[in-house]
């Protein structure tokens, strides 16, 4: 599972339905969220957290299918930082995972908006639980956590886009599926000077669960620094500029 070109992530937003349609041919793996296995057959890997219902499980998967569990995704996400700095909702997890694992060069998101309507459907299975809406230290700013992603993927020579045209709490440039070939990170997108402060904020911050279940500490991290953290994140990331890029 090496040497991958460009990997789509699929979560459970309403949207992702749009996926079924497609010709997904241009991409090397498809790497699915909890129930977005549903979406279409052809997926590569499903990863999901521990508390994921086994009856919302796959019930037999194929020869060249797999399951990521906490196990592997875990250890991986920690190279990067750990949930703490990274955010504790699975798309990230998987975009860590995938960066790790999988090498990729293109890593595309569809499904993964993370906005959620006060009426009709918030996933495409039809009403949800709106996981990144909890209250939890590590999403104080999901935005700072998605520039935080795009910026590590840079670093691998990784370009980060979202296939969705729908509002999205995600900061990376939109894309459309026959425009993946032409991807490339963009160094403008990022400041080098400011993420490498970030990351030395983290380094000093210290706060580190191996095990990933940081929710059983939360009551020891400075929510007031992660914010700051997260602040730099946006700015080294050129926020403003990402956005005007995905109009």
């Amino acid at each position: 599972m090496t040497n991958m070109k460009s990997v789509l992530i699929l979560g459970s937003g309403p949207n992702v339905i749009q996926a079924r349609d497609w010709d997904l041919s241009v991409f090397d793996h498809i790497l699915v969220i909890n129930n977005a296995w549903a979406v279409r057959p052809d997926w590569d890997e499903m990863i999901h957290p521990e508390d994921f219902p086994e009856e919302r499980r796959p019930a037999t998967l194929t020869t060249n299918q797999k399951i990521t569990t906490a196990d592997e995704y875990v250890p991986a996400q920690n190279q990067y930082g750990g949930f703490i700095y990274a955010g504790g909702t699975m798309a990230f997890t998987a975009a860590y995972w995938a960066l790790a694992s999988l090498k990729p060069s293109a890593l595309a998101f569809l499904g993964c908006d993370m906005v959620y309507p006060t009426a009709g459907n918030t996933h495409f299975y039809g009403t949800g639980t709106a996981d990144p809406l909890r209250p939890d230290i590590t999403l104080q700013s999901i935005e700072a956590k998605s520039a935080r992603l795009m910026i590590f993927a840079a670093i691998q020579d990784c370009a980060v886009v979202n296939l969705s045209s729908d509002k999205s709490r995600l900061v990376y440039p939109r894309s459309r599926v026959n425009e993946l070939a032409h991807m490339v990170p963009a160094p403008d997108y990022y400041d080098n000077d400011i993420a490498g402060l970030a990351r030395q904020r983290e380094t000093e911050l210290g706060y580190m669960v191996p095990s990933g279940r940081y929710w059983e500490h939360e009551d020891e991290f400075d929510a007031a620094a992660l914010r700051g953290i997260d602040a730099l994140w946006l700015k080294a990331a050129r926020y403003e500029f990402a956005q005007s890029r995905v109009a």
